[in-house]
């Protein structure tokens, strides 16, 4: 529609400055989960310019006392919501059902779902609300 048209238009005239506060929020998660074991941040290749659209943190649940999806009921009581993208397109039930696939079969896609959390990232997340997301993930995800 024109006002869709309109509204599209007018955000791709901010596109720049969004992406570089996104960046700016990665790079702060980046500096708190980098050094630590318990993550794995998003690799970018220096040839690249990432634009953040999503911020995909890998957490080993494996060596820590809380699991996925306890981690997401726990950050939610901080009112703190995460998601789960990349659902693998052998879990959705059309493809479960049609071809019966095998999780063993898909090794790489099973061991980054089982681990990917996105990280609260948008244009007017304030530098003290990632701070708060940095503290809590980590206050939550306490090795074995």
């Amino acid at each position: 529609t024109d006002f869709q048209c309109a509204l599209g238009s007018s955000q791709l005239k901010k596109l720049n400055q969004f992406i570089v506060y996104r960046r700016k929020v990665a790079a702060e998660y980046n500096k708190a989960f980098s050094n630590d074991l318990r993550f794995i941040i998003p690799k970018i290749e220096k040839e690249n310019y990432h634009s953040f659209h999503l911020y995909p943190l890998l957490i080993n649940f494996d060596k820590l006392n809380v699991s996925k999806n306890t981690l997401f009921k726990r950050m939610l009581k901080y009112k703190i919501r995460l998601q789960n993208h990349y659902l693998p397109i052998y879990r959705h039930t059309y493809y479960k059902k049609k071809f019966n696939f095998f999780l063993k079969n898909f090794p790489i896609s099973e061991f980054f779902f089982k681990r990917q959390v996105s990280l609260p990232i948008f244009y007017k997340i304030k530098k003290k609300e990632v701070s708060k997301v940095i503290k809590i993930i980590k206050k939550i995800c306490k090795l074995k």
